[in-house]
Protein backbone atom coordinates (compact mmCIF):
# COMPACT_ATOMS: atom_id res chain seq x y z
CA UNK A 1 0.00 0.00 0.00
CA UNK A 2 2.98 2.65 0.91
CA UNK A 3 4.71 1.50 -2.34
CA UNK A 4 1.47 2.19 -4.42
CA UNK A 5 0.87 5.41 -2.10
CA UNK A 6 4.26 6.77 -3.13
CA UNK A 7 3.98 5.16 -6.88
CA UNK A 8 0.43 7.52 -7.21
CA UNK A 9 2.43 10.82 -5.68
CA UNK A 10 5.69 10.37 -8.18
CA UNK A 11 3.12 10.05 -10.71
CA UNK A 12 1.17 13.32 -9.50
CA UNK A 13 4.15 15.44 -9.45
CA UNK A 14 5.41 14.16 -12.77
CA UNK A 15 2.15 15.12 -14.72
CA UNK A 16 2.36 18.56 -12.77
CA UNK A 17 5.28 19.02 -14.11
CA UNK A 18 4.67 17.70 -17.86
CA UNK A 19 1.47 20.06 -18.61
CA UNK A 20 1.83 23.60 -19.62
CA UNK A 21 1.47 26.32 -16.80
CA UNK A 22 0.58 29.62 -18.96
CA UNK A 23 -2.23 29.91 -21.13
CA UNK A 24 -1.33 30.89 -25.47
CA UNK A 25 -3.85 33.77 -25.25
CA UNK A 26 -2.43 35.35 -21.90
CA UNK A 27 1.76 34.74 -22.72
CA UNK A 28 2.68 33.36 -25.96
CA UNK A 29 5.92 34.21 -25.38
CA UNK A 30 6.11 32.18 -22.32
CA UNK A 31 3.84 29.32 -23.69
CA UNK A 32 6.10 29.16 -27.11
CA UNK A 33 9.24 28.61 -24.75
CA UNK A 34 7.29 25.70 -22.76
CA UNK A 35 5.99 24.00 -25.75
CA UNK A 36 9.79 23.69 -27.51
CA UNK A 37 11.00 22.47 -24.25
CA UNK A 38 8.51 20.20 -22.84
CA UNK A 39 7.27 18.96 -26.40
CA UNK A 40 10.87 17.43 -26.88
CA UNK A 41 11.76 19.41 -29.54
CA UNK A 42 14.88 21.25 -28.81
CA UNK A 43 17.16 21.34 -25.75
CA UNK A 44 18.53 24.84 -25.25
CA UNK A 45 21.04 23.22 -23.16
CA UNK A 46 23.93 22.54 -25.87
CA UNK A 47 25.74 25.84 -24.01
CA UNK A 48 26.34 28.27 -27.04
CA UNK A 49 23.97 30.97 -27.89
CA UNK A 50 21.96 30.40 -30.98
CA UNK A 51 22.98 26.79 -31.09
CA UNK A 52 20.24 23.88 -30.02
CA UNK A 53 20.18 20.33 -30.16
CA UNK A 54 16.89 18.82 -32.34
CA UNK A 55 15.48 16.02 -30.43
CA UNK A 56 14.00 13.27 -31.92
CA UNK A 57 10.38 13.99 -31.86
CA UNK A 58 10.90 17.55 -33.37
CA UNK A 59 13.41 16.38 -35.77
CA UNK A 60 11.23 13.56 -37.04
CA UNK A 61 8.48 16.71 -38.17
CA UNK A 62 11.41 18.72 -39.44
CA UNK A 63 11.94 15.64 -41.79
CA UNK A 64 8.33 14.91 -42.71
CA UNK A 65 8.79 18.78 -43.71
CA UNK A 66 11.55 18.38 -46.01
CA UNK A 67 10.46 15.22 -47.50
CA UNK A 68 7.23 17.50 -48.59
CA UNK A 69 9.51 20.11 -50.44
CA UNK A 70 12.13 17.48 -51.52
CA UNK A 71 9.03 15.52 -53.79
CA UNK A 72 7.48 18.59 -55.29
CA UNK A 73 10.78 20.49 -56.56
CA UNK A 74 12.03 16.83 -57.76
CA UNK A 75 8.66 16.92 -59.44
CA UNK A 76 10.04 19.92 -61.49
CA UNK A 77 12.55 18.32 -62.28
CA UNK A 78 15.43 19.00 -59.86
CA UNK A 79 18.38 17.35 -58.85
CA UNK A 80 19.67 17.55 -55.21
CA UNK A 81 23.62 18.10 -54.94
CA UNK A 82 25.83 18.74 -51.66
CA UNK A 83 28.04 21.27 -51.27
CA UNK A 84 30.71 21.81 -48.39
CA UNK A 85 29.84 23.53 -45.21
CA UNK A 86 32.56 26.53 -46.05
CA UNK A 87 32.70 29.55 -48.77
CA UNK A 88 35.73 31.14 -49.53
CA UNK A 89 35.89 35.00 -48.43
CA UNK A 90 36.64 36.11 -52.22
CA UNK A 91 33.73 34.02 -53.35
CA UNK A 92 31.47 35.55 -50.99
CA UNK A 93 32.52 38.88 -51.65
CA UNK A 94 32.70 38.67 -55.38
CA UNK A 95 28.57 40.05 -55.77
CA UNK A 96 28.36 43.64 -54.52
CA UNK A 97 24.76 43.45 -52.90
CA UNK A 98 25.54 39.58 -51.55
CA UNK A 99 28.99 40.59 -49.95
CA UNK A 100 26.02 42.00 -47.43
CA UNK A 101 26.55 38.96 -45.73
CA UNK A 102 29.84 39.39 -44.21
CA UNK A 103 29.45 41.01 -41.30
CA UNK A 104 27.15 38.06 -40.24
CA UNK A 105 29.30 35.68 -41.05
CA UNK A 106 31.58 33.16 -39.00
CA UNK A 107 34.69 33.00 -39.78
CA UNK A 108 37.31 29.97 -39.92
CA UNK A 109 40.94 31.78 -39.27
CA UNK A 110 42.87 28.99 -37.71
CA UNK A 111 43.76 24.97 -37.48
CA UNK A 112 44.88 23.88 -34.37
CA UNK A 113 47.61 26.53 -33.14
CA UNK A 114 48.41 27.45 -36.93
CA UNK A 115 46.92 30.29 -38.53
CA UNK A 116 45.06 29.55 -42.10
CA UNK A 117 46.55 31.45 -45.30
CA UNK A 118 43.28 32.43 -46.82
CA UNK A 119 40.29 32.39 -44.12
CA UNK A 120 36.82 31.04 -45.21
CA UNK A 121 33.37 31.34 -43.83
CA UNK A 122 30.69 28.83 -42.25
CA UNK A 123 28.02 29.50 -45.41
CA UNK A 124 25.21 31.99 -44.53
CA UNK A 125 23.24 30.74 -47.50
CA UNK A 126 24.51 28.78 -50.78
CA UNK A 127 24.88 31.52 -53.65
CA UNK A 128 28.51 32.50 -53.44
CA UNK A 129 29.73 28.40 -53.00
CA UNK A 130 27.53 27.18 -55.75
CA UNK A 131 27.77 29.72 -58.55
CA UNK A 132 31.13 29.09 -59.30
CA UNK A 133 30.84 25.78 -59.97
CA UNK A 134 27.91 26.17 -61.88
CA UNK A 135 30.52 28.13 -64.04
CA UNK A 136 32.47 24.91 -64.87
CA UNK A 137 29.30 22.77 -65.47
CA UNK A 138 27.15 24.50 -67.58
CA UNK A 139 28.47 25.43 -71.15
CA UNK A 140 25.70 25.62 -73.91
CA UNK A 141 22.19 26.59 -73.92
CA UNK A 142 21.75 23.01 -74.03
CA UNK A 143 22.29 22.35 -70.69
CA UNK A 144 19.81 24.76 -69.23
CA UNK A 145 17.29 24.83 -67.82
CA UNK A 146 19.40 23.06 -64.88
CA UNK A 147 17.67 23.11 -61.85
CA UNK A 148 19.34 21.93 -58.48
CA UNK A 149 18.91 21.94 -54.48
CA UNK A 150 20.37 21.18 -51.66
CA UNK A 151 18.83 20.38 -48.13
CA UNK A 152 19.33 18.96 -44.46
CA UNK A 153 22.14 21.09 -43.98
CA UNK A 154 22.60 23.94 -41.79
CA UNK A 155 23.76 27.58 -42.61
CA UNK A 156 25.11 29.86 -40.16
CA UNK A 157 24.95 33.56 -39.41
CA UNK A 158 25.68 35.65 -36.15
CA UNK A 159 22.32 36.26 -35.28
CA UNK A 160 22.23 38.70 -31.75
CA UNK A 161 18.52 37.41 -30.44
CA UNK A 162 17.90 34.16 -30.73
CA UNK A 163 14.78 31.74 -30.64
CA UNK A 164 14.51 28.44 -31.51
CA UNK A 165 13.00 27.95 -35.08
CA UNK A 166 12.60 31.85 -35.18
CA UNK A 167 16.04 33.04 -35.15
CA UNK A 168 19.39 31.02 -34.57
CA UNK A 169 22.84 31.35 -35.37
CA UNK A 170 22.98 27.40 -37.15
CA UNK A 171 19.50 27.20 -38.40
CA UNK A 172 18.18 24.36 -40.92
CA UNK A 173 18.33 24.97 -44.32
CA UNK A 174 16.56 24.16 -48.01
CA UNK A 175 18.13 25.83 -50.89
CA UNK A 176 17.11 25.29 -54.73
CA UNK A 177 19.46 27.03 -57.80
CA UNK A 178 17.67 27.37 -60.86
CA UNK A 179 19.80 28.47 -64.36
CA UNK A 180 17.71 29.33 -67.33
CA UNK A 181 18.26 30.88 -71.26
CA UNK A 182 15.89 33.43 -70.81
CA UNK A 183 14.19 35.53 -68.74
CA UNK A 184 10.92 34.31 -68.88
CA UNK A 185 11.67 31.25 -67.74
CA UNK A 186 13.17 32.75 -64.30
CA UNK A 187 9.24 34.04 -64.08
CA UNK A 188 7.35 30.91 -64.47
CA UNK A 189 9.60 28.97 -62.19
CA UNK A 190 9.01 31.66 -59.16
CA UNK A 191 5.19 30.97 -59.78
CA UNK A 192 6.35 27.11 -59.08
CA UNK A 193 8.00 28.28 -56.03
CA UNK A 194 5.31 29.75 -54.87
CA UNK A 195 2.79 26.79 -56.03
CA UNK A 196 4.91 24.48 -54.00
CA UNK A 197 4.48 26.97 -50.80
CA UNK A 198 1.17 26.70 -51.21
CA UNK A 199 0.86 23.05 -51.79
CA UNK A 200 3.10 22.39 -48.70
CA UNK A 201 2.87 24.84 -45.96
CA UNK A 202 -0.96 25.68 -46.50
CA UNK A 203 -2.26 22.44 -47.74
CA UNK A 204 -0.15 19.66 -46.18
CA UNK A 205 0.95 21.66 -42.80
CA UNK A 206 -2.42 23.84 -42.85
CA UNK A 207 -0.22 26.99 -42.28
CA UNK A 208 -2.57 29.96 -43.70
CA UNK A 209 -0.25 32.65 -45.29
CA UNK A 210 -0.67 35.78 -47.79
CA UNK A 211 2.33 36.15 -50.40
CA UNK A 212 3.98 39.40 -50.58
CA UNK A 213 6.53 41.22 -53.55
CA UNK A 214 9.41 42.53 -50.91
CA UNK A 215 10.32 46.06 -51.08
CA UNK A 216 13.66 47.15 -53.08
CA UNK A 217 15.46 47.88 -49.72
CA UNK A 218 14.33 44.80 -48.13
CA UNK A 219 14.79 42.08 -50.92
CA UNK A 220 17.32 39.73 -51.07
CA UNK A 221 20.85 40.84 -51.40
CA UNK A 222 21.84 40.45 -55.05
CA UNK A 223 18.46 39.89 -56.19
CA UNK A 224 16.15 42.22 -58.94
CA UNK A 225 13.01 40.90 -56.97
CA UNK A 226 12.06 38.93 -53.70
CA UNK A 227 8.64 37.01 -52.98
CA UNK A 228 7.70 36.13 -49.93
CA UNK A 229 4.64 33.94 -48.38
CA UNK A 230 4.05 35.47 -44.76
CA UNK A 231 1.93 34.25 -41.75
CA UNK A 232 1.36 35.68 -38.50
CA UNK A 233 2.05 34.40 -34.94
CA UNK A 234 -0.18 35.07 -32.42
CA UNK A 235 1.63 37.58 -30.37
CA UNK A 236 0.75 39.51 -34.01
CA UNK A 237 4.29 39.47 -35.50
CA UNK A 238 5.36 38.68 -39.34
CA UNK A 239 6.69 35.60 -39.99
CA UNK A 240 8.64 34.97 -43.34
CA UNK A 241 8.29 31.40 -43.91
CA UNK A 242 9.92 30.92 -47.33
CA UNK A 243 11.15 33.16 -49.98
CA UNK A 244 11.72 33.10 -53.93
CA UNK A 245 13.80 35.30 -55.67
CA UNK A 246 14.49 36.52 -59.50
CA UNK A 247 17.97 36.74 -59.58
CA UNK A 248 18.11 38.78 -63.19
CA UNK A 249 22.01 38.00 -64.14
CA UNK A 250 23.40 39.85 -61.30
CA UNK A 251 25.04 36.62 -60.01
CA UNK A 252 26.14 35.24 -63.65
CA UNK A 253 27.89 38.13 -64.24
CA UNK A 254 29.68 38.29 -60.89
CA UNK A 255 30.35 34.60 -61.28
CA UNK A 256 31.27 34.92 -65.22
CA UNK A 257 28.13 31.64 -65.12
CA UNK A 258 27.78 31.90 -70.01
CA UNK A 259 26.66 29.53 -72.10
CA UNK A 260 26.91 29.37 -75.98
CA UNK A 261 23.61 30.08 -77.56
CA UNK A 262 22.17 29.14 -80.57
CA UNK A 263 24.01 31.96 -82.27
CA UNK A 264 27.30 30.55 -81.25
CA UNK A 265 27.61 33.77 -78.43
CA UNK A 266 28.06 33.28 -75.36
CA UNK A 267 25.36 35.07 -73.03
CA UNK A 268 24.75 35.43 -69.28
CA UNK A 269 21.99 33.07 -67.89
CA UNK A 270 19.35 34.01 -65.88
CA UNK A 271 18.80 32.89 -62.78
CA UNK A 272 16.53 32.06 -59.43
CA UNK A 273 16.61 30.74 -56.01
CA UNK A 274 14.24 29.05 -53.47
CA UNK A 275 14.53 28.65 -49.30
CA UNK A 276 11.54 27.52 -47.70
CA UNK A 277 11.99 28.29 -44.22
CA UNK A 278 12.56 24.77 -42.43
CA UNK A 279 12.63 26.63 -39.37
CA UNK A 280 10.50 29.52 -39.88
CA UNK A 281 8.01 26.74 -40.96
CA UNK A 282 8.13 24.81 -37.99
CA UNK A 283 7.55 28.30 -35.64
CA UNK A 284 3.95 28.53 -37.54
CA UNK A 285 3.40 24.88 -37.13
CA UNK A 286 3.82 25.40 -33.52
CA UNK A 287 2.38 28.99 -32.65
CA UNK A 288 -0.65 28.56 -34.78
CA UNK A 289 -2.04 24.87 -34.42
CA UNK A 290 -1.20 24.60 -30.72
CA UNK A 291 -2.97 24.97 -27.41
CA UNK A 292 -3.10 25.09 -23.69
CA UNK A 293 -2.11 21.34 -24.31
CA UNK A 294 0.83 21.13 -26.22
CA UNK A 295 1.20 20.62 -29.97
CA UNK A 296 -1.92 19.83 -32.43
CA UNK A 297 0.08 18.04 -35.69
CA UNK A 298 -1.81 17.11 -38.76
CA UNK A 299 -2.11 13.88 -38.83
CA UNK A 300 0.67 12.83 -41.75
CA UNK A 301 3.11 15.05 -40.35
CA UNK A 302 2.40 13.32 -36.58
CA UNK A 303 5.73 10.77 -35.69
CA UNK A 304 3.13 8.94 -34.04
CA UNK A 305 -0.24 8.92 -35.56
CA UNK A 306 -1.91 6.90 -33.11
CA UNK A 307 -1.28 6.10 -29.22
CA UNK A 308 -2.37 2.95 -27.93
CA UNK A 309 -3.37 3.58 -23.97
CA UNK A 310 -3.94 0.09 -22.30
CA UNK A 311 -6.38 0.73 -18.90
CA UNK A 312 -6.14 -2.00 -15.95
CA UNK A 313 -8.73 -1.27 -13.27
CA UNK A 314 -8.44 -4.70 -10.42
CA UNK A 315 -4.72 -5.22 -12.36
CA UNK A 316 -4.96 -8.76 -12.32
CA UNK A 317 -3.55 -11.21 -14.38
CA UNK A 318 -6.37 -12.25 -16.81
CA UNK A 319 -7.61 -8.22 -17.25
CA UNK A 320 -3.96 -7.52 -18.25
CA UNK A 321 -3.61 -10.46 -20.05
CA UNK A 322 -6.79 -9.45 -22.11
CA UNK A 323 -6.35 -6.04 -22.66
CA UNK A 324 -2.72 -6.22 -23.54
CA UNK A 325 -3.96 -8.85 -26.04
CA UNK A 326 -6.30 -6.91 -28.16
CA UNK A 327 -4.38 -3.80 -27.75
CA UNK A 328 -1.55 -5.62 -29.46
CA UNK A 329 -3.97 -6.80 -32.03
CA UNK A 330 -5.15 -2.99 -32.87
CA UNK A 331 -1.46 -2.32 -33.03
CA UNK A 332 -0.77 -5.00 -35.72
CA UNK A 333 -3.66 -4.25 -37.29
CA UNK A 334 -3.13 -0.69 -37.70
CA UNK A 335 0.65 -1.05 -38.54
CA UNK A 336 -0.08 -3.26 -41.57
CA UNK A 337 -2.35 -0.73 -42.86
CA UNK A 338 1.06 1.54 -42.72
CA UNK A 339 0.16 3.81 -39.89
CA UNK A 340 2.61 4.91 -37.29
CA UNK A 341 1.28 3.59 -34.47
CA UNK A 342 2.57 3.56 -30.60
CA UNK A 343 1.22 0.93 -27.94
CA UNK A 344 2.29 2.60 -24.42
CA UNK A 345 2.78 0.35 -21.88
CA UNK A 346 4.94 2.34 -19.15
CA UNK A 347 4.13 2.40 -15.66
CA UNK A 348 2.43 5.76 -15.59
CA UNK A 349 -0.89 6.37 -14.73
CA UNK A 350 -3.31 6.54 -17.78
CA UNK A 351 -3.98 10.16 -16.88
CA UNK A 352 -0.46 10.70 -17.37
CA UNK A 353 0.10 8.91 -20.50
CA UNK A 354 -3.08 11.47 -21.85
CA UNK A 355 -1.18 14.25 -20.88
CA UNK A 356 1.89 13.14 -22.84
CA UNK A 357 0.88 12.56 -25.97
CA UNK A 358 -1.51 15.56 -26.06
CA UNK A 359 1.43 17.74 -24.95
CA UNK A 360 3.12 15.95 -28.59
CA UNK A 361 0.30 16.41 -30.68
CA UNK A 362 -0.87 12.93 -31.28
CA UNK A 363 -3.78 12.89 -33.69
CA UNK A 364 -5.50 10.10 -32.38
CA UNK A 365 -6.01 8.38 -28.53
CA UNK A 366 -7.62 4.79 -28.43
CA UNK A 367 -7.98 3.61 -25.52
CA UNK A 368 -8.45 0.35 -24.18
CA UNK A 369 -9.72 -1.40 -21.01
CA UNK A 370 -11.88 -4.42 -19.80
CA UNK A 371 -15.39 -2.66 -20.89
CA UNK A 372 -13.86 -2.72 -24.40
CA UNK A 373 -12.97 -5.78 -24.09
CA UNK A 374 -16.00 -7.53 -22.95
CA UNK A 375 -18.04 -5.14 -25.85
CA UNK A 376 -15.23 -5.78 -28.02
CA UNK A 377 -15.51 -2.01 -29.04
CA UNK A 378 -12.38 1.03 -28.56
CA UNK A 379 -12.68 4.39 -27.50
CA UNK A 380 -11.38 6.78 -29.63
CA UNK A 381 -9.92 10.45 -28.84
CA UNK A 382 -9.11 13.06 -31.24
CA UNK A 383 -6.42 15.66 -30.37
CA UNK A 384 -9.02 18.13 -31.81
CA UNK A 385 -12.23 16.73 -29.92
CA UNK A 386 -12.40 16.25 -26.59
CA UNK A 387 -15.26 13.99 -26.80
CA UNK A 388 -14.53 9.79 -26.56
CA UNK A 389 -16.11 7.96 -29.27
CA UNK A 390 -17.01 4.39 -29.29
CA UNK A 391 -15.96 2.45 -32.17
CA UNK A 392 -16.37 -1.31 -33.57
CA UNK A 393 -13.07 -3.66 -33.85
CA UNK A 394 -14.02 -4.49 -37.20
CA UNK A 395 -14.84 -0.84 -38.54
CA UNK A 396 -11.26 0.20 -36.88
CA UNK A 397 -9.30 1.06 -40.08
CA UNK A 398 -12.82 2.93 -41.37
CA UNK A 399 -12.86 4.57 -38.31
CA UNK A 400 -9.07 5.95 -38.11
CA UNK A 401 -9.17 7.07 -41.75
CA UNK A 402 -12.69 9.31 -40.62
CA UNK A 403 -11.10 10.90 -37.57
CA UNK A 404 -7.71 11.61 -39.50
CA UNK A 405 -9.39 13.44 -41.85
CA UNK A 406 -11.63 15.14 -39.53
CA UNK A 407 -8.47 16.34 -37.17
CA UNK A 408 -6.80 18.07 -40.22
CA UNK A 409 -9.76 19.51 -41.27
CA UNK A 410 -10.63 20.86 -37.65
CA UNK A 411 -7.05 22.13 -37.53
CA UNK A 412 -7.68 23.74 -40.73
CA UNK A 413 -10.81 25.43 -40.39
CA UNK A 414 -9.12 27.18 -36.64
CA UNK A 415 -5.85 28.11 -38.46
CA UNK A 416 -8.68 29.72 -41.14
CA UNK A 417 -11.03 31.53 -38.80
CA UNK A 418 -7.78 32.71 -37.15
CA UNK A 419 -5.91 34.19 -39.68
CA UNK A 420 -9.22 36.15 -41.68
CA UNK A 421 -9.20 38.86 -39.31
CA UNK A 422 -5.91 39.22 -38.77
CA UNK A 423 -5.64 42.55 -41.39
CA UNK A 424 -7.06 45.94 -40.48
CA UNK A 425 -6.37 49.47 -42.51
CA UNK A 426 -5.30 52.80 -41.69
CA UNK A 427 -4.89 56.07 -43.46
CA UNK A 428 -3.02 58.21 -41.42
CA UNK A 429 0.03 57.41 -39.31
CA UNK A 430 -1.99 58.42 -36.34
CA UNK A 431 -4.49 55.69 -37.33
CA UNK A 432 -2.16 53.13 -37.40
CA UNK A 433 -0.43 54.20 -33.32
CA UNK A 434 -4.02 53.30 -32.54
CA UNK A 435 -4.76 50.37 -33.81
CA UNK A 436 -1.24 48.72 -33.02
CA UNK A 437 -1.83 49.31 -29.74
CA UNK A 438 -5.38 46.70 -29.85
CA UNK A 439 -4.90 44.89 -33.10
CA UNK A 440 -2.21 41.66 -33.36
CA UNK A 441 -1.88 41.62 -37.12
CA UNK A 442 -1.69 43.19 -40.39
CA UNK A 443 -2.28 46.89 -41.34
CA UNK A 444 -3.20 48.39 -45.02
CA UNK A 445 -1.74 50.93 -45.62
CA UNK A 446 -1.07 54.21 -48.43
CA UNK A 447 2.31 54.69 -48.96
CA UNK A 448 4.42 56.82 -51.59
CA UNK A 449 6.98 53.88 -52.93
CA UNK A 450 8.11 50.41 -52.60
CA UNK A 451 11.16 51.12 -55.17
CA UNK A 452 14.33 53.20 -53.57
CA UNK A 453 12.84 56.19 -53.28
CA UNK A 454 10.39 54.63 -50.27
CA UNK A 455 13.06 53.51 -47.95
CA UNK A 456 13.53 56.46 -45.79
CA UNK A 457 9.83 56.72 -44.89
CA UNK A 458 9.96 52.79 -44.33
CA UNK A 459 12.62 54.00 -41.73
CA UNK A 460 10.90 56.71 -39.78
CA UNK A 461 7.79 54.35 -39.85
CA UNK A 462 9.55 51.40 -38.03
CA UNK A 463 11.16 54.62 -35.57
CA UNK A 464 8.05 55.97 -35.12
CA UNK A 465 5.74 53.10 -34.23
CA UNK A 466 7.94 50.64 -32.38
CA UNK A 467 9.64 48.15 -35.01
CA UNK A 468 6.57 48.32 -37.40
CA UNK A 469 7.81 47.27 -40.69
CA UNK A 470 6.70 47.32 -44.08
CA UNK A 471 6.01 43.44 -44.81
CA UNK A 472 5.19 44.65 -49.40
CA UNK A 473 2.75 44.65 -51.40
CA UNK A 474 -0.23 41.71 -52.06
CA UNK A 475 0.87 39.35 -54.91
CA UNK A 476 -0.23 38.97 -57.37
CA UNK A 477 -2.22 41.82 -57.76
CA UNK A 478 -1.43 44.56 -55.47
CA UNK A 479 -3.95 46.87 -54.00
CA UNK A 480 -3.92 50.42 -55.27
CA UNK A 481 -4.72 53.40 -52.97
CA UNK A 482 -7.93 55.07 -53.47
CA UNK A 483 -8.18 58.34 -55.50
CA UNK A 484 -6.61 61.53 -53.13
CA UNK A 485 -5.30 59.05 -50.84
CA UNK A 486 -1.29 60.14 -49.53
CA UNK A 487 1.68 58.34 -48.03
CA UNK A 488 0.96 57.90 -44.23
CA UNK A 489 4.65 59.30 -43.50
CA UNK A 490 5.69 61.95 -46.36
CA UNK A 491 2.26 63.15 -47.30
CA UNK A 492 3.09 62.83 -50.70
CA UNK A 493 0.59 61.00 -53.22
CA UNK A 494 0.56 57.48 -52.61
CA UNK A 495 1.07 54.89 -55.15
CA UNK A 496 0.46 51.65 -53.81
CA UNK A 497 -0.92 49.79 -50.44
CA UNK A 498 1.79 48.20 -48.74
CA UNK A 499 1.02 45.36 -45.66
CA UNK A 500 2.79 46.29 -42.48
CA UNK A 501 3.61 44.48 -38.80
CA UNK A 502 5.72 43.84 -36.41
CA UNK A 503 8.63 41.35 -37.63
CA UNK A 504 10.62 38.70 -36.23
Amino acid sequence: KIFKMKSKQKNVVKESELGLTVKKESDFSEWYTQVVQKAELVDVRFGIQGFVVHRPWGFAIIKKIYEYFEKEVEEQGHQQFLFPTVVKEKALNQEKEHAGFTPEVFWVSEAGDQKIEERFALRPTGEAQIYPIYALWLRSYRDLPFRGYQDRISVFRNEMTTRPFLRGREFLFFETHDVFNKHEESLKQIQNDLETCWKVIYEKLKIPFFYFKRPFWDKFNGADATFTPDTLMPDGKRNQLASTHDLGQNFSKAFEIKVAGEDEKEHYVWQTCFGPGIWRIMAALIGIHGDDKGLVLPFEVAPVQVVIIPIFLKKTKMEETRVSKLANLVKEKLQKEGYRVKLDEGEETPGYKYHHWELLGVPIRIEIGPKEVQEMKLTLVKRTDTRKLGIKLESLQKEIKKNANSVDVNIKERANTYFKGSVKNADTLEQLKRIIKVHLGFTKVPFCSVEKQGEKCAEKLQKETDGVKVCGTFYPKPEKPKQGQKCLVCNRKAFCIVYVAKSY
